[in-house]
């Protein structure tokens, strides 16, 4: 605490040391009283903020148990045909299929038509009409109209297909012989009896049409050969044949997308065997005991001999629930009426573990896989009851949030109390100024007149001064 004079140079007397002593008496013990409070204090809020983190971890790995479609995960395991074409298939499932083994062939691959000049322009500079038209286009249930400006080229029709907005999926190219400049036309809607279909209003047009104008299908400047023709695709599941008009066939295998991606050589197969994902679930059911023996190792850190959450109630209560929630009686989880039934354990620690006591968690998914998701999210599974209870802990109102909050409020008080008690030491360093500068005073004034009268005795006539 700084000085706020020099006292005792009237007297001679060490009164800044006096002043010093007495509020170092006063202060120093209530500042060590207040540094003890304030580290018990942010001990404990370190405490109860690494419980509450180890809480925190748990509650996100049990959100994700609480969901049933967590257990309701599917894989697809394909084994493509040996070739070097490609893959034949590709299969997407959704988590309502049943697991089962597929074979699936594909005998055709779905395409859309492709449209060309039958005789070619000399040109692309070619003029298509002198006097401007509109072309109308459709394949299956899609159409759009092109209005061409009079002395539109090959070249400009076929940039004004490409860039309209309207266009379903022709593209227009060019293909230049050599000789003549042939347009090409290729539309993306595929499936059988969904060809290219091109008409016109103005006869100029009918080179550029499949169908001239007023004249009957097929007698247009530009024709579909019958490879070119639009297809289906068609595939065989064990056995089966299924017709698509794209290559996406969804629910050909009841919630299942299967996706021909080439044609089957010499009839080969695909393999598709469809199963539950088993490591997903063993990998969140492993994180829920990892977080859950993280979460008790912190209960006990931070509750041991010398730590000051050691005896606290609280955090007694809270241990004790922890380990209740795991026993749990399950309802509707077939022959589990616990998670120890699925292969799960607590050692003498208290730490959660895997276990073959009763039965191994591999075993209890080959027998019940569908059990365990209802064992965790069911409507009374475990992860449904530990989900609450550790809202009620951790939430924002929750009992350890309460707890940290109360903690910081003693923080503050505790510094209001310091800055009260350091203005009270500067009002007492400044009392006792004002007392010992009055006394500095009075004996600066009682030595002078010591000294005045000894001068003036020692001028009186007969006096001696003893020289001892």
């Amino acid at each position: 605490m700084p000085l706020i004079t020099s006292a005792g140079i009237g007297s001679g007397l060490d009164l800044e040391s006096i002043i010093q002593a007495t509020v170092d008496a006063e202060n120093v013990p209530k500042m060590n009283a207040f540094a003890k409070k304030d580290k018990s204090l942010e001990v404990e809020i370190s405490s109860i903020g690494e419980i509450k983190s180890a809480l925190s971890k748990l509650q996100d790995t049990i959100k994700k148990l609480a969901d049933p479609d967590n257990f309701n995960k599917r894989i697809a395991n394909i084994t493509q045909p040996t070739s070097d074409d490609g893959d034949l298939v590709s299969v997407t499932p959704t988590k309502d299929i049943t697991p089962g083994n597929f074979k699936i062939e594909v005998l055709e691959v779905a395409q859309g038509s492709r449209a060309t000049s039958k005789t070619g322009f000399t040109s692309t500079d070619d003029v298509v009409t002198a006097s401007g038209g509109t072309l109308s286009f459709a394949a299956g249930d899609k159409s759009f109209d092109l209005t061409l400006d009079a002395g539109a080229t090959l070249a400009d029709l076929r940039n004004a297909i490409n860039d309209s907005d309207d266009n379903f999926g022709v593209t227009a190219n060019i293909i230049n012989t050599g000789t003549e400049s042939k347009l090409v036309l290729t539309s993306s809607v595929s499936g059988s009896g969904n060809d290219l279909v091109i008409t016109n209003d103005n006869a100029e047009l009918d080179n550029v049409s499949t169908d001239a104008n007023g004249g009957p299908p097929d007698s247009g400047g530009i024709g579909i050969s019958d490879d070119n023709k639009a297809k289906s695709a068609v595939i065989k599941v064990d056995g089966i044949e299924i017709t698509n008009d794209t290559n996406t066939f969804k629910d050909a295998v009841q919630d299942m997308t299967i996706t021909a991606k080439r044609q089957s050589v010499d009839g080969e197969t695909a393999k598709l065997a469809v199963s539950y994902d088993r490591e997903s679930v063993t990998t969140l059911i492993d994180e829920f005991i990892a977080n859950y023996n993280n979460a008790i190792g912190q209960l006990g850190l931070q509750s041991r001999v010398g730590k000051p959450l050691n005896s606290d109630a609280t955090i007694r209560t809270l241990s004790s629930q922890m380990v209740n929630m795991l026993s749990t009686n399950l309802t509707d989880a077939g022959p589990f009426t616990s998670i120890f039934d699925i292969g799960l354990g607590v050692d003498k620690k208290g730490y959660l573990e895997k276990s073959t006591l009763v039965r191994s968690l591999n075993t209890a998914m080959d027998e019940n896989f569908d059990d365990i998701g209802k064992a965790f999210a069911g409507e009374n599974g475990v992860a449904k009851q530990f989900e609450s209870f550790l809202d009620n802990y951790v939430s924002s109102k929750g009992i350890l949030k309460q707890r940290e909050d109360n903690l910081n409020t003693q923080v503050t008080d505790l510094e209001d109390d310091v800055l009260k008690h350091e203005f009270r030491m500067t009002e007492l360093e400044s009392r006792l100024r004002k007392q010992y500068a009055g006394l500095d005073v009075l004996l600066a004034q009682m030595q002078s007149t010591q000294q005045y009268l000894g001068a003036q005795l020692a001028s009186l006539p007969g006096f001696t001064r003893n020289k001892s």
